[in-house]
């Protein structure tokens, strides 16, 4: 071997050595983060045993030498707000790093439902968003059963502007721009949500030893064979059941869609509504077509098509031409028509609806329009529609896995305790209102696990109370949702640095995602406010302390500053319950700071409930417009 090829093999060893020298950074720690102000900041990463590794972040030098696990750690001195700065890290260079308020918020679907789905309630905020001071980290939406993971599989910091705002969480981005708003800080957003989940797949094993049940769940699934197996079963099943439902489908075989079809003997049903008040209860197809006429020059425009919410997925076409489709029932049909797709005359709107189980419907009391410019053509009434199939058995169900116990904590979770925050948000409950008596217990073991696993003992915890869902009822009843709010508010007032953001008057009862999250995100700002810069805010509505029972009335006392009553011709929303255990509705009046409540045909009462039901219509509030949470005096 000549001495020029043995060198160039020298080298090339030199230069493997070299590259896994170098630094690894955990996917937070990366350009455009946001680091917590007024903390101690922990730099962290790995590299070979025994590397050195220097810091160098506003003109201050830190070093320190890797462990014998390759694992390295550097703990920066507190700092002041601002920004943009630079910080390299041996061969690592950092840009464009602010220094500010850091939020961590998670939960289920409403916390991390995008601002693109609140695009019709919020235009001009898509539009016209454009703040490098706000900045968004979303982290991937994954499971883990067996290990706590230590680092993200990906993720980026993304500053605020008319892209990026699109996926940002919305309540998110509507507290951030609140808290900007407030004290000029930079605000950092760490989104940990995802839909659908519980809260015990936020909480690791340790924390969840009092509920046998879950550990034994976790435990299950852990195995990676029966993951696949439930995976690929379950798949099979669905791909079976839509393929059959594809094949007996009229419609698909003669393409109902097209709009020179023939459909002078359909029946006729108003939209919105259910096709099974009019037929026969069935899982299936069922096809609607509606004919609208344009003027002359359609052809030339763009359109927006508004179909509400359907039950269960919908494949929705113009002309013939598909222009959308979604899969499930909870997003809103909004469909983005281009250019050429209408027409002078008749148009012909088909839609196909595919329900697996359950009403089937167009859900009321949502917005079924055609917009064209500044013109909106209602698609409110009469619709054409034939059956296109029956099948004889309800679609699978899923085993949605991802949201088994300690899955989200571990993959999710875990890979961010190392990074300083200010503040937790979170937006969680829909998914255990069936089991709502151990969420008190369940939610102050995690916000105590979690204080401990970020290693501050007070760490700020703002909670957002379940909106209020579903129908009314006309006399007063248990409620699920009504003892999981109370559990929420139960732990507001009983964990230390804790806030409650009640939404009770800005639900929807036809959508458990209602889209008011502007308001939502005003609430939480409110509390972080408070707790963390200013005591003299106002951020609660009435806060029920007390009762005192005075013949056959019950007085009702409030936590001083929040019984500032706002005037109503008449309160609403109270029941009171005599001896006999039944809560009837009572009359209601401020007299103070005190709510008197009675009914006349009960002598002697025993409790009161304040909005407790699904959908209640409580108007309690103070003067500054904020609602007092539900409560039971029980």
């Amino acid at each position: 071997m000549n001495k020029i090829k043995l060198f160039n093999i020298i080298l090339f060893f030199i230069s493997i050595c070299f590259v896994d020298a170098k630094i690894k950074l955990p996917t937070l720690v990366s350009d455009g983060m946001v680091l917590q102000r007024d903390q101690k900041l922990k730099i962290w990463g790995t590299a070979d045993i025994g590397e050195k590794v220097e810091v160098n972040f506003q003109n201050k030098k830190y070093n320190t030498i890797t462990d014998n696990s390759g694992n390295w750690k550097i703990m920066l001195p507190e700092m002041k707000f601002g920004g943009p700065f630079t910080m390299t890290i041996n061969e690592i260079i950092l840009k464009n790093i602010l220094i500010g308020d850091v939020y961590l918020c998670s939960g289920q679907s409403n916390m991390e439902l995008p601002m693109r789905r609140v695009k019709t309630l919020y235009p001009q905020e898509l539009q016209n968003a454009n703040n490098s001071n706000i900045r968004f980290f979303t982290v991937p939406q994954k499971y883990d059963f067996k290990i706590a993971q230590n680092d993200l599989d990906g993720g980026i910091w993304e500053e605020t502007n008319p892209q990026t705002i699109q996926n940002f969480s919305a309540v998110a981005y509507f507290f951030a721009k609140e808290m900007y708003q407030y004290n000029k800080i930079p605000v950092g957003i760490i989104n940990s949500s995802l839909g659908g989940s519980p809260i015990q797949a936020w909480m690791d094993e340790a924390s969840l030893k009092k509920y046998p049940e879950y550990l034994a769940e976790a435990q299950k699934w852990k195995n990676d064979e029966l993951i696949s197996q439930t995976e690929f079963s379950e798949k099979s099943l669905s791909n079976n059941w839509y393929a059959e439902l594809d094949q007996l489908d009229t419609g698909i075989v003669n393409h109902w869609e097209k709009s020179e079809l023939n459909d002078f003997d359909w029946k006729k049903m108003n939209v919105p509504g259910s096709w099974e008040d009019m037929e026969k209860s069935f899982d299936g197809s069922i096809w609607f077509r509606k004919e609208i006429f344009l003027p002359k020059g359609a052809e030339k425009n763009t359109a927006f098509l508004n179909l509400g919410r359907i039950k269960d997925a919908d494949v929705t076409y113009i002309n013939g031409k598909k222009v959308g489709n979604v899969t499930y029932e909870y997003p809103p049909r909004w469909y983005d028509i281009p250019a050429g797709v209408l027409k002078e005359g008749k148009n012909i709107i088909a839609v196909r609806v595919t329900n697996g189980s359950g009403k089937g419907e167009f859900i009321k009391e949502k917005d079924y329009f055609l917009q064209i410019g500044s013109e909106k053509i209602d698609l409110k009434g009469e619709w054409k529609y034939k059956i296109g199939a029956i099948m004889n058995r309800s679609a699978p169900r899923q085993t949605f896995i991802r949201w088994k116990p300690t899955g989200l904590y571990n993959a999710m979770l875990n890979p961010l305790i190392q990074y300083p925050i200010k503040a937790v948000l979170w937006y969680q409950g829909e998914s255990n209102t069936a089991k709502p008596q151990e969420y008190q217990d369940l939610l102050s073991t995690m916000i105590l696990d979690w204080r401990n696993k970020w290693n501050q003992k007070n760490l700020p915890f703002f909670i957002v109370q379940l909106a209020n869902f579903m129908e009314s009822k006309s006399e007063p009843t248990e409620s699920n949702w009504a003892e999981l709010r109370e559990q929420q508010r139960k732990v507001s007032q009983t964990i230390p640095k804790t806030g409650l953001a009640v939404t009770i008057d800005i639900g929807e009862w036809n959508d458990i995602h209602p889209l008011n999250k502007k308001e939502v995100g005003k609430r939480l700002s409110l509390q972080a406010q408070k707790t963390l810069f200013n005591s003299n805010i106002i951020s609660d509505g009435p806060v029920y302390e007390s009762m005192k029972i005075d013949g056959n009335k019950i007085i009702l006392s409030f936590k001083k500053t929040t019984d500032d009553f706002s005037n109503v011709s008449e309160l609403k929303g109270f029941a009171i319950k005599g001896k006999d255990g039944i809560f009837k509705w009572a009359q209601a009046k401020v007299k103070g700071n005190k709510i008197i409540v009675w009914n006349d045909e009960i002598k002697d009462p025993i409790a009161v409930r304040y909005a407790w039901s699904d959908n209640p219509e409580g108007n309690l509030k103070n003067k500054n417009s904020l609602p007092a949470s539900p409560f039971t005096t029980e």
